[in-house]
């Protein structure tokens, strides 16, 4: 009796279960994927590397699933005991989005990562939500297709996890997001019924967009199970790729404002500020600060001559300097590399909070202005980056390591970089989601009347509250 009494002042609660019997119940559910309670396996499954450091949302089981029922039996589980459950993909959310909650059910879905096929004639492909973005993308490509969203976490992050996040990437600006490449998924709504939302047509006007309402949600809303996308031809001709150097950040948006609406359709516009440049070339053993200001990564998906003098053109009247283009395949690899290590090379040893604002394409240049003008007042460091191409960049505020706690001046630049992007139009999530980090701007952000529709819609999907709390809204 004792282990299910527990002293609250002067009253006592009578726990109906145990965590004994609650694990017992769970693991008769997941018939073929694995209940892990040890502690080591909870902390790790629990705290994001990046973003905890504490105990304080220790899980009470870890499951990998490897198939619907597992998925289903977990949700009955939850129910019965009233459970919270997080799902949880690749583990690689930068906003607290899948870390654990004190006493929930994490349920991952990175053991359901079936390719289970690719459709050259239909232009699809159907996946689990457990397979590599880069790994889908490369089967594809063996096909003569390619899959086009490319997030900077394409080797590591999967499909499902994308799909929570709606997350962009590199290829934003031409291909789209990851809610311009789903087509359809499968879920796995709070009360365990499976459902099936669009499908493999590349229009469909049947019924509310369920689809979409799922792509983004952060797990709030449902488990997702099957995901089919849409896959590309790859293009004819070879692609081109190319650096250029500007004074400063504005005026590398300007420029990127001008290509953005050229005609040329660029597939990446890349932009990296002076202060990101040197930390890549110590942590690269490059030399591309010996340029001015800052740099330019672009590419276009062929070569032909009128399109790459084009962008020169472009470019040359925005004052880029040493623009260099190149159609050799390994010099391009070493590009995107270089793109890709950005965020390693700016943490490096150092606090950090990375921001994710996106911006109206016109609005790109007045915002670099403000950050810029922001670090300098604040006496911040503060690198920059992102995807110009599509107008979203991503500001890191870094301090020293010894400094424990997040500086009061980190905090209010971060509030007044939010408060700037939404006065001039834009989202302070353009596509790493809200997670934990950002709920409370909900009402900020949305207004009051969207906020309390949001809220709406959780609890039809949810009425228990069970799904990702505390997560996505607030």
């Amino acid at each position: 009796m004792k282990n299910n009494l527990k002293g609250l002042g002067l009253l006592t609660v009578f726990s109906a279960f145990s965590q004994t019997e609650m694990i017992d119940y769970l693991k008769q559910q997941v018939s073929n994927g694995t209940v892990y309670t040890d502690e080591a396996t909870l902390k790790k499954q629990s705290f994001s590397p990046r973003l905890s450091s504490d105990d304080s949302g220790l899980a009470l089981a870890y499951i990998e699933a490897q198939s619907t029922a597992d998925v289903q039996g977990v949700m009955r589980a939850a129910r019965k005991f009233h459970v919270p459950v997080i799902p949880q993909d690749q583990f690689t959310s930068t906003v607290a989005g899948a870390d654990g909650v004190a006493g929930s059910f994490v349920l991952s879905t990175k053991q359901m990562n079936q390719i289970k096929e690719i459709s050259r004639a239909d232009s699809v492909a159907v996946v689990e939500p457990g397979v590599i973005n880069g790994d889908l993308d490369k089967a594809a490509r063996e096909q003569g297709m390619f899959y086009a969203p490319d997030p900077g976490s394409k080797p590591i992050s999967g499909i499902g996890g994308n799909v929570a996040t709606n997350a962009g990437g590199m290829s934003t600006v031409k291909y789209g997001a990851t809610k311009d490449n789903v087509l359809g998924l499968k879920v796995v709504l709070a009360d365990g019924r499976e459902i099936k939302l669009g499908g493999r047509t590349l229009k469909q006007a049947f019924g509310y967009n369920l689809t979409q309402l799922f792509v983004g949600s952060e797990g709030t809303l449902g488990v997702v199970t099957e995901v089919t996308v849409k896959l590309m031809p790859i293009p004819i001709g070879k692609p081109t790729m190319g650096v250029a150097f500007f004074d400063n950040m504005t005026k590398l948006a300007e420029a990127v404002a001008e290509i953005r609406i050229s005609g040329v359709y660029p597939t990446m516009l890349e932009a990296l500020d002076s202060a990101t440049i040197a930390a890549l070339d110590a942590y690269e053993g490059t030399h591309y600060s010996d340029n001015s200001g800052a740099m330019l990564i672009f590419k276009v998906d062929n070569s032909i001559p009128e399109v790459v003098d084009k962008l020169k053109a472009l470019m040359a009247a925005h004052g880029a300097a040493n623009a260099t283009v190149t159609t050799d395949p390994d010099r391009q690899a070493e590009l995107e590399k270089l793109r890709r290590d950005m965020l390693p090379a700016v943490f490096a040893g150092q606090n950090h909070i990375m921001e994710d604002m996106a911006m109206p394409l016109s609005k790109l240049a007045p915002m670099m202005d403000y950050i810029h003008d922001l670090g300098e007042k604040k006496q911040l460091k503060i690198y920059v980056a992102g995807h110009a191409g599509d107008g979203n960049v991503h500001p890191t505020i870094v301090w020293p390591k010894e400094q424990t706690e997040t500086p009061q001046a980190v905090v209010e630049a971060l509030q007044l970089m939010f408060h700037k992007t939404l006065e001039l139009g834009g989202t302070i999530s353009g596509e790493h989601a809200v997670g934990t980090l950002k709920n409370q701007w909900n009402n900020e952000e949305l207004g009051e009347d969207v906020d309390q529709i949001q809220h709406q819609i959780k609890a039809l999907f949810d009425p228990m509250g069970l799904l990702n709390p505390g997560r996505k809204i607030n």
